[in-house]
């Protein structure tokens, strides 16, 4: 039950004349989105909306204040702390002749979170940075890195995840870094491609973001529905809404742990992240918290009574077009019966049913997993963009990156 938020790490340069200093400040848990601390929260959505209209031409994905507020904490199972940067006009720092004004969230020029996973792990850190498209160059970006990465080095974490996102997906050709997977591209000559390769990240893989319109066809999805069904004799799906019923609870657990070393994550440094009853309730708290509801469609393989597949969408209550696909997994010994399809199209049944405002759901596949790309394509979604996944590995001896 993650919810991902997609940033673009921005270019970093040496300041030019004139340019300021830049003001790195953490994002405060402000009493209400209403406070006046609350400045930091608003320009972080400020910012992002920015990078995302960029990228996609919409904000469909944007960072809401909500999310911000409720993944700034330490829920037992992961650590988020987040920062915005101030150019220092003169208007942020104290003046000799009296108190500056507070920002405000359009002085935001960028912004950076740090997740340490608390349980599974724990020697990884998820970096991400973004950089207000209108002041890049200035070194809001190295300001941000270096914040983020003090703080990851005095954590102990010796792995640096993070991503960026690019619309479209470049042609194969010079102009284009391939995927050491062998499939998926990213442009070589991106500020973001060359944020990361200065860093001394590496691109593990890339995820394709494909998009599908709503509702799908009567003509495409009954047929699809009637052979998923046929395929999957012996199974029976169930659909939830808003809460994962106790008796399934457990074995919910089991799935999403499984999502962790079933799916595929190329060449990234990752290991079993494990789920419980707890941790279950904890995440889907969390996503009420932020203001979104969400439907799950498990298939249970009636003979044993065991959950074999499961797939969930969440989809924010303020944006009623707007629902993102979360996780979709077949356990590997219950594969090649459809399953993933079924619970799929049970999802989009139920949506049509319980949520007809619907008119978008946007996904993320990593670009090698050809049967989950085909059963999205046999949908109807189409690609719209790709996210580059980066790695680091920190050299325990070295300091903080510059």
């Amino acid at each position: 039950m993650s919810a991902g938020t997609r940033t673009t790490p921005g270019p970093s340069a040496t300041p030019p004349a004139g340019a300021g200093r830049v003001g790195v400040r953490l994002v405060p848990v402000p009493a209400s989105l209403d406070a006046p601390d609350a400045w930091a929260v608003h320009g972080t959505v400020h910012v992002g909306d920015a990078i995302d209209r960029e990228i996609y031409g919409h904000t469909d994905l944007a960072l809401d204040a909500a999310t911000v507020v409720t993944t700034v904490a330490n829920d037992g199972y992961r650590r988020v702390l987040r920062w915005v940067a101030v150019l220092d006009d003169g208007a942020t720092d104290a003046d000799p002749s009296g108190p500056a004004r507070a920002p405000r969230p359009e002085d935001v020029v960028g912004r950076s979170m740090v997740a340490l996973p608390q349980r599974g792990n724990t020697h990884v850190a998820v970096v991400y940075v973004g950089v207000h498209p209108d002041h890049r160059r200035r070194g809001v970006g190295s300001a941000l890195w270096d914040a983020a990465t003090e703080v990851v080095r005095a954590q102990g974490r010796r792995v640096v995840m993070s991503d960026s996102s690019f619309a479209p997906e470049p042609p194969p050709g010079p102009g284009a870094l391939e995927a050491p997977t062998g499939s998926g591209r990213v442009p070589l000559d991106d500020d973001a491609t060359s944020f990361a390769l200065r860093r001394g990240f590496a691109l593990e893989q890339v995820m394709r973001h494909s998009a599908l319109d709503l509702p799908v066809p009567a003509e495409t999805l009954d047929p699809l529905r009637a052979a998923a069904t046929r395929r999957a004799d012996g199974y029976r799906v169930h659909v939830w809404t808003d809460e994962v019923p106790e008796e399934w609870i457990d074995q919910f657990a089991v799935l999403e742990t499984r999502m962790s070393t079933d799916a595929p994550s190329g060449g990234l440094d990752l290991e079993e992240d494990p789920w419980d009853a707890a941790r279950v309730r904890t995440a889907s708290r969390e996503i009420h918290d932020r203001g979104q509801g969400y439907v799950i469609a498990a298939a249970e393989h009636a003979a044993s009574g065991t959950l074999a597949a499961f797939s969930m969408v969440a989809y924010p209550h303020d944006r009623p077009e707007v629902v993102f696909q979360e996780d979709t997994l077949v356990l590997r010994e219950h594969r090649g019966r459809s399953l993933g399809m079924l619970v799929k199209v049970a999802v989009l049944d139920e949506l049509a049913r319980a949520r007809p405002s619907s008119r978008r759901v946007h996904t993320w596949n990593a670009q090698e997993n050809a049967h989950m790309l085909a059963i999205n394509v046999a949908l109807g979604f189409a690609p719209t963009s790709v996210d580059a996944e980066w790695q680091l590995n920190l050299d325990p001896e070295a300091g903080a990156s510059a």
